[in-house]
């Protein structure tokens, strides 16, 4: 009973996030977004704006830190890693705020983990975690997850900056003063990549501890399976993207698909089983 109480009340806080996220993306994209929003905003206003993020952070770890370990060992399932990835995403970009100006994108990050935050609830199936007690597990666990938060906020950057270059083509005159407000492209796509090179290096180790812990474990480095394959094709899409950078400038809509058709083959390897497993067939 103790436990069924405490897990309640970890889902009332994951709850509570999620309506603070919602409440706060809107809140964002009326002051940043909408035509009928107020123009610049104080310091003051901008840091409450910011301690109210933190807030909801702190609510969103701790729901979720009950979650995963409130009931004896580690639980997970896709509801969980979106979750966990969310929280990751919304960490780094309230982190990079505090260096760089990233007025707009809020919107995206906050609504998006606002919806991750109530997946828990829609889908409550779980199963424990095995093999937890391996440091190269636990090791491949954090920097895998690491990188899906990285590669999170790449896609969110990347879209946010598909639509302020639409509205920069856009004849509206309030369209033109609102885009006055927000970072310049050439700052964004800078940051962008920035992010995406944190990423790449993180999902590299991710594939190289995911082949120690499999060979430690299973005594075999690789196994070829799902995980195995939309792994490897996802770093190789980020390569080919980061080396696309570098020698041709990639950027724009081009940077923006390889992105999203690299993540969505890391969110293949690493959360589409369970998705299969727990949606689709309805089994933990």
């Amino acid at each position: 009973m103790l436990i069924v109480n405490q897990l309640s009340l970890f889902s009332f806080l994951l709850a509570f996030a999620g309506a603070l996220y919602f409440a706060l993306g809107v809140r964002f994209w009326k002051s940043r977004w909408s035509e009928s929003g107020a123009l610049p905003l104080s310091v003051r206003v901008i840091r409450v704006e910011k301690f109210l993020v933190g807030m909801t952070m702190v609510i969103h770890a701790t729901g979720l830190q009950g979650l995963l370990f409130g009931q004896g060992g580690m639980q997970f399932s896709f509801a969980l890693a979106f979750c966990l990835m969310a929280w990751l995403a919304v960490l780094i970009y309230w982190l990079e705020s505090f260096q760089v100006r990233l007025d707009g994108i809020q919107p995206i990050v906050l609504l998006s983990a606002a919806l991750a935050a109530f997946l828990p609830l829609i889908f409550p199936n779980t199963h424990t975690v095995a093999h937890i007690g391996a440091l190269s597990f636990r090791f491949h666990l954090l920097v895998t997850m690491l990188a899906c938060g990285f590669f999170a906020l790449a896609v969110a950057h990347a879209i946010f900056m598909g639509l302020l270059e639409r509205r920069l083509h856009s004849p509206s005159r309030v369209s033109s003063r609102r885009i006055g407000n927000m970072p310049p492209l050439l700052a964004l796509e800078a940051l962008l990549f920035r992010i995406l090179n944190i990423a790449f290096v993180l999902l590299t180790l991710a594939l190289g501890s995911g082949f120690l812990y499999s060979e430690e474990i299973f005594g075999r480095a690789l196994t070829f399976d799902h995980k195995t394959v939309f792994g490897v094709l996802s770093w190789l899409i980020f390569a080919i993207l980061l080396i696309g950078r570098h020698i041709y400038g990639w950027r724009g809509r081009r940077a923006l698909n390889w992105t999203i058709a690299g993540f969505c083959a890391l969110l293949l390897a690493y959360i589409g089983k369970q998705f299969v497993l727990e949606v689709l067939l309805g089994r933990a």
